[in-house]
């Protein structure tokens, strides 16, 4: 047997002068994300390079090479699947935010730009929705975009509406959020739009994003609709026989987005813990089903720094979806009071208060809780709805406090405003609460919860102590790491601009983690990315 050849040590060949060693070089070096990037020592000094080339030796050598990092480019981030579908450049998404604060603008400025943004539907007439389609397609015809279905059991019109919108005006993408089951409304949405190809395969023309941050919720997002659920839309005209057997062959959703501990509706569930769960439960039943597709797992809550969000994509997230970072940006349709808050907000700033659209089931949600008292107030009257049964029964001191603080006006008059609001709206909820005493009092204190957050986005004058502002530690996290950059004034915050720092954010710290995998110690300067304005959008 001969002898095995000694092992030739990889070379590098190149300019020397092209080698820093020095922070400011080697910070220039890693920046350029589209070129490799070599790590090599010369006389006894370890320095980075993108020039030059590596080797076996035979050239004309200048250095030994320790490492090679390939371009580490943001738009490869994520799951190349999650961008062919979509129609994306980045794997990267604005979740939606209710009352149209996630705007036409932000999901336009992100689309334009390769991100999805999802409309604020939620707590929107339907008028409004199909003004805001028309305006959204006829400037992005061929997207990418996606509108918001909220589940809405206390409005069940609500729901049905919205769906009955999208099906109508070829709304391609929804992003399926608060469910807690599924709908017949959500499965009319998924199974109206397959079909069967000429090669046999299905197609799903209408594409599902459920934002869940449970197992149970999530489980049957993952598998096909329930007969219970198709029999009756077949029943009815709403889908084809066909397209109900279809249904039995494909998950309800492409993509399940896991929300950890978000602004707004949220578990405040930990993404490190809750994430890998969910993945397992993908892998078990795509190992069950066998879908041609695997169902996408991405993540969002919690996600305001480029740390967070590399962080989440080394776990496994076939992409990442941001929310309360994108509130205080100028095209949300927030007030500028209200931005200038969140732009102020630290991580601890945030706490839970009862929710308008499941008060009713004690649902709460988190909001900001500096700069406005909503949420002491939110609890307030729900105290009051636990502990009486009706608007009659509230103690004189208690009612006097209630229209004196919060309502500033009589009960009575809040009910006047109360019946216009359904009457128009969703007269059921009248009928349900006419001989309900309880039910209308919920009305009355939903009459506060609602409008709290209209007030924070109109800037309504002198209710901004009861703004209420929906906001995750996203935004304290957010906020702390673009201090002293560009991007500190709320008026200079762009969504898609936040968005590529993002992504650029965590493909700069993925080629630090590289270095670190080949023993390269690097100093301090080196080790975080802050906003730079040079090269963006």
């Amino acid at each position: 047997m001969e002898r095995d050849q000694p092992y030739a040590r990889p070379r590098w060949s190149g300019p020397p002068q092209a080698v820093y060693v020095d922070v400011a070089g080697c910070r220039a070096v890693l920046s350029e994300l589209a070129q490799p990037c070599f790590v090599v020592r010369i006389d006894g000094q370890i320095g980075l390079t993108n020039a030059g080339q590596a080797g076996q030796g035979g050239g004309p050598v200048e250095g030994e090479l320790l490492g090679w990092l390939p371009p580490s480019l943001p738009e490869h981030l994520g799951a190349a699947a999650f961008r062919a579908t979509h129609g994306l450049r980045y794997a990267y998404m604005a979740g939606a935010m209710a009352n149209g604060i996630a705007s036409a603008e932000l999901v336009l400025a992100l689309g334009k730009a390769g991100m999805l943004g999802s409309f604020g539907a939620a707590g929107l007439v339907p008028s409004v929705i199909e003004a805001t389609i028309a305006r959204i397609q006829a400037e992005l015809p061929h997207g990418p975009y996606a509108f918001n279905l909220i589940h809405s059991p206390s409005e069940e019109a609500l729901e049905r509406h919205a769906v009955e919108l999208y099906l109508r005006h070829g709304v391609r993408t929804v992003e399926a959020s608060a469910f807690l089951s599924l709908t017949s409304h959500i499965v009319a949405y998924r199974v109206a739009g397959l079909r069967r190809q000429p090669d046999g395969t299905i197609h799903a023309d209408n594409r599902v994003i459920a934002k869940i941050s449970r197992r149970e919720v999530a489980e049957p997002f993952m598998r096909p609709a329930p007969p219970a659920l198709l029999q009756p839309l077949v029943a009815a005209g709403v889908i084809t026989p066909l397209q109900a057997e279809l249904a039995a062959h494909i998950p309800m959703a492409d993509d399940i987005t896991v929300e950890a501990d978000s602004g707004g509706h949220t578990d405040n569930r930990p993404l490190v813990c809750l994430l890998p769960s969910i993945l397992a439960l993908r892998d078990a039943i795509q190992a069950e089903q066998g879908y041609p597709d695997i169902v996408r797992v991405g993540a969002g809550g919690g996600i305001g720094t480029p740390e967070a969000a590399l962080g989440a994509l080394m776990m496994g997230a076939a992409y990442l979806v941001t929310g309360s970072i994108n509130q205080a940006c100028v095209e949300a349709g927030a007030s500028a009071h209200t931005r200038k808050l969140l732009a102020e907000a630290g991580m601890a700033d945030v706490t839970m208060a009862p929710a308008a659209d499941m008060f009713e089931l004690g649902v709460k949600l988190q909001v900001l809780k500096r700069g406005t008292f909503f949420p002491m107030r939110a609890q307030k009257l729900y105290e009051l709805y636990q502990k009486y049964d009706s608007l009659d029964a509230i103690s004189a001191p208690e009612r006097e406090q209630l229209e004196r603080q919060i309502f500033r006006q009589p009960i009575e008059a809040i009910w006047e405003e109360t019946e216009r609001f359904f009457a128009a709206r969703d007269p059921a909820q009248l009928q349900r609460a006419a001989d309900n005493p309880r039910r209308k009092m919920a009305l009355v204190f939903r009459w506060y919860l609602g409008l709290s957050s209209r007030w924070s986005n109109s800037g309504e004058a002198g209710r901004e102590l009861d703004y209420q502002i929906w906001c995750g530690p996203a935004m304290g996290a957010f906020n702390d790491w673009v201090r002293g950059t560009y991007l500190e004034p709320y008026t200079a915050r762009r969504v898609a601009d936040v968005g590529v720092q993002m992504m650029t954010g965590a493909a700069y710290l993925a080629r630090l983690q590289q270095l670190q995998a080949y023993g390269i110690a690097l100093p301090g300067a080196l080790t975080g990315y802050r906003p730079d304005q040079r090269g963006i959008l």
